[in-house]
């Protein structure tokens, strides 16, 4: 049996297309390699991406490109579905077992590959059948269409639920210095329990997308913090996730290709234990109790 090992870091393609940066195949088949170059082989997708155009430009630029398929891994995620881009009258989630193959066979065909190495469910629904995911999952598997099966945005008990009737390898949430919560309320314990590798979405949080006192606070910690590591405060914080020992992967979802290329450094970084209770104190606004 394939098993497929992931990057340290992560690689979000949410914003390279019509939903933000409105990358050309050329600027994609770039990133693509830098990326790859910098060690970070691992490229997240979802079939909703640019109201389901990105996977496809993604697929345009990886096919151009001529980069070995063994060189990357690709994640994928479906069951959304949105308004945007289809005929749907309102936004719900699918997880029938004929919408999972069908879906995840049209990644693959926008992606130009022949198999996912990892594939999520997106978000979960109140009206999922864990028989029938189940269904799906093994036949993916057995045709070779995906190597692995994880989640994405589910709690403790849904992931229990979907567990019961297939191996779940990943969970992808949102975890961060300013989203904490999982590792307060037991998701990150239950996945070390289960072995199950949590990714983060969102790793530098709101940090640099808000005005406020818990931003303000963690703004002038980690000004200090530069000057001691000598590093950029955005792989200060990619270092604070990664040191928890649930082994969270982060989903860097930045094109700018400075910065992709000082993403790794964040896996080399040790913090001192100091100075990682005082983000996460600076964060609450108090000393941890």
């Amino acid at each position: 049996m394939r098993k497929t090992t992931l990057s340290p870091i992560i690689a979000g393609t949410m914003n390279w297309g019509v939903w933000d940066k409105k990358l050309n195949t050329q600027e994609m088949i770039h990133l693509i390699n830098i990326c790859i170059e910098n060690k970070v082989t691992t490229f997240d997708h979802a079939d909703i991406y640019g109201g389901y155009t990105t996977e496809a430009e993604f697929g345009k630029a990886f096919g151009e490109s001529k980069i070995s398929r063994e060189k990357l891994q690709l994640i994928s995620k479906c069951g959304i579905q949105l308004t945007e881009g289809r005929t749907n009258k309102i936004k719900h989630y699918d997880y029938s077992k004929e919408y999972i193959i069908w879906s995840v066979e049209n990644s693959l065909k926008n992606l130009q590959t022949d198999y996912l190495d990892v594939l999520l469910l997106h978000r979960p629904s109140p009206l999922m059948i864990a028989d029938e995911i189940a269904e799906a999952i093994e036949k993916l598997k057995l045709d070779g269409k995906i190597i692995d099966f994880g989640l994405s945005n589910f709690t403790t008990s849904q992931t229990e639920l979907i567990k019961s009737k297939v191996a779940i390898s990943y969970n992808q949430i949102q975890f961060s210095a300013t989203h904490y919560e999982a590792m307060l309320d037991g998701s990150l314990d239950f996945m070390q329990v289960h072995n199950i590798r949590p990714m983060s979405w969102n790793p530098l949080g709101r940090i640099f997308r808000e005005d406020s006192e818990q931003t303000r606070r963690l703004k002038k910690l980690l000004a200090n913090m530069v000057e001691k590591y000598h590093v950029g405060s955005d792989t200060i914080l990619l270092s604070w996730i990664l040191q928890h020992p649930s082994k969270v992967i982060p989903v860097a979802g930045t094109v700018n290709v400075a910065r992709i290329q000082q993403l790794m450094k964040a896996d080399e970084l040790q913090l001192d234990l100091e100075d990682w209770f005082a983000i996460w104190s600076e964060s609450i606004g108090r000393k941890v109790d």
